[in-house]
């Protein structure tokens, strides 16, 4: 019905009166407050929800969002708001902890003598109980550097594999750098090794070499899932950004590779960075000893988790201890399927048990509260500590919310060393004083503590952190130091870009 039409006479003229009829304004009334009354219980409903077991300065930030753009707030956080698994696949981790725990009864946390400070045992001890996984003795780890050696060392891994190999990458792509890998996947199936093979669902499919590694996956014959697939028309979703960031090879269970490379091109094939010059620069670790069973424990629960499918490895094959192995090895695994943030928990008991020095190398240095407090009081009580990082990022938000952090590290007494372009300094890896290491796929900020399932290996012994002091060596020969004289000179456009970036890190 139309509004209706009122002409009006005055002594200044005629006006012109719009009037609705009274049965569309009370619709209007009524959607009016509707609408109102949504809004408040939305926002009631979010102070309930949103603090529930989730860091203040996180439930700050979402609150923020919802209180002052609700509708955006509301989808964002229905879609990326909670940091845990379902339900279903939290409670295979717990099953798969139990058998886990089980078989390692006979090998708890070794006790004899050793080199190490005293507080280095209630750490492993912290790891065995968060992660499931205890220490083991006579291991043997060796650090790969180079981008082109890792990739020819993998694939002659593969090639040795008599009974299985186990793969699992956070980004596995088909291309020119990676094709020897996969040709010996293909040799491996042709002489009837079992390969299996694991690969994040959102992590790889970004990349163009992505469809070609599934074909080339299904022309080889190799058995392969995809990690947290996000693909709801096929009944299969959670969180998108929830991921698995693992990296890691076994074969026949006696070797075994962990660090920070993802199998592609060491380019990462977007015409983006091959633009740019980006090349990323990673660490490989390769194993031998009784460590790699824990690296492939890691393996099957993430097969299991994705296939309902528990693969059984006997240990028959199993080579007697070798006395020359001298490494004390623990893998500590940590993500959305686990209660605590087992990572994070690492880094702060060995940054709180140094004593001497503390080398940190992580591409997303973006610490959370907790974190931040242990490396500056490391610093401050005398510690050296050292950080190094890119001068160049490939992940905008991330590289200036990282950047932010830099004058605080730089007055508590932090050197930060800028490793220089056109590199991407991918390698996650920690040195304490002179004994203890940690290596794996785990980054320095929020994400690798809250939302991605991360592989971190703790090594104990002179040799393997003498062996990684020499990369952190190489890395301080090319860096740049930053001074907090230069850094305090950055203009305010650039300040107020890194400040602003931070406050998105809190919104997870």
């Amino acid at each position: 019905m139309p509004p209706d039409v009122l002409l009006t006479a005055s002594d200044a003229g005629t006006s012109l009166r719009l009037s609705l009829p009274s049965d569309l304004s009370d619709a209007s009334l009524v959607v009016a407050t509707v609408v109102a009354v949504v809004d408040v219980v939305l926002r009631v409903v979010a102070l309930a929800v949103v603090p529930r077991d989730r860091r203040p300065s996180s439930a700050m930030a979402w609150l923020i969002l919802i209180f002052f753009v609700p509708s955006l707030g509301v989808v964002a956080y229905l879609l990326i708001g909670s940091p845990k698994l379902p339900r279903a696949r939290r409670e295979k981790q717990a099953s798969m902890n139990r058998l886990i725990e089980e078989a390692a009864r006979g090998a708890d946390d070794v006790v004899e003598e050793h080199p190490w400070p005293p507080w280095v045992e209630g750490v492993t001890r912290l790891n065995h109980a968060l992660g499931a996984m205890p220490l083991l003795s006579s291991n043997d780890a060796h650090i790969i550097p180079d981008y082109r050696d890792q990739l020819r060392e993998l694939a002659e891994g593969v090639a040795k594999a008599q009974r299985y190999v186990h793969v699992e990458f956070y980004i596995l792509s088909y291309d020119d750098a990676t094709a020897p890998v996969f040709a010996a996947l293909e040799d491996a199936v042709a002489r009837g090794v079992t390969v299996r093979v694991l690969l994040d669902h959102i992590g790889s499919w970004r990349y163009p070499g992505y469809k070609r590694a599934v074909r080339e996956l299904d022309r080889i014959g190799v058995q392969w899932r995809l990690m947290l697939p996000v693909q709801p028309l096929r009944g299969r979703y959670q969180r998108p950004d929830l991921r698995n960031h693992r990296k890691l090879v076994v074969v026949d269970g006696e070797t075994a590779f962990v660090g920070s490379l993802n199998l592609i091109d060491r380019t990462y094939d977007k015409r983006a960075t091959i633009k740019r010059g980006l090349l990323w620069q990673d660490l490989l670790v390769r194993l031998h000893g009784p460590v790699v069973h824990e690296v492939d424990a890691l393996f099957v629960t993430d097969w299991y988790s994705e296939t309902d499918e528990v693969v059984s490895q006997a240990t028959d094959h199993l080579a007697p201890p070798d006395p020359g192995r001298r490494l004390h090895c623990q893998v500590v695994p940590s993500g959305p399927g686990f209660e605590g943030q087992n990572n994070l928990k690492l880094f702060n008991a060995l940054l709180y048990g140094a004593s001497r020095r503390v080398s940190i190398t992580s591409p997303y240095f973006v610490p959370d509260e907790s974190l931040l407090t242990a490396v500056t009081t490391a610093a401050e009580r005398g510690v050296e500590v050292e950080l190094f990082v890119g001068a160049i990022g490939d992940q905008v938000l991330v590289f200036h919310a990282q950047r932010s952090y830099y004058e605080a590290l730089l007055r508590a007494g932090v050197r930060i060393w800028l490793y220089p372009a056109p590199y991407v300094l991918h390698a996650k890896h920690m040195s304490v004083d002179d004994d203890v290491a940690v290596v794996g796929s785990s980054n320095m900020d929020i994400r690798s503590f809250e939302l991605d399932l991360e592989l971190t290996l703790l090594v104990l012994g002179r040799e393997f952190t003498d062996e990684l002091r020499r990369v952190e060596d190489d890395y301080r020969s090319r860096s740049t130091e930053l001074t907090l004289e230069a850094w305090s000179g950055r203009g305010f456009w650039r300040r107020l870009a890194d400040d602003l970036a931070r406050l998105t890190s809190a919104v997870q």
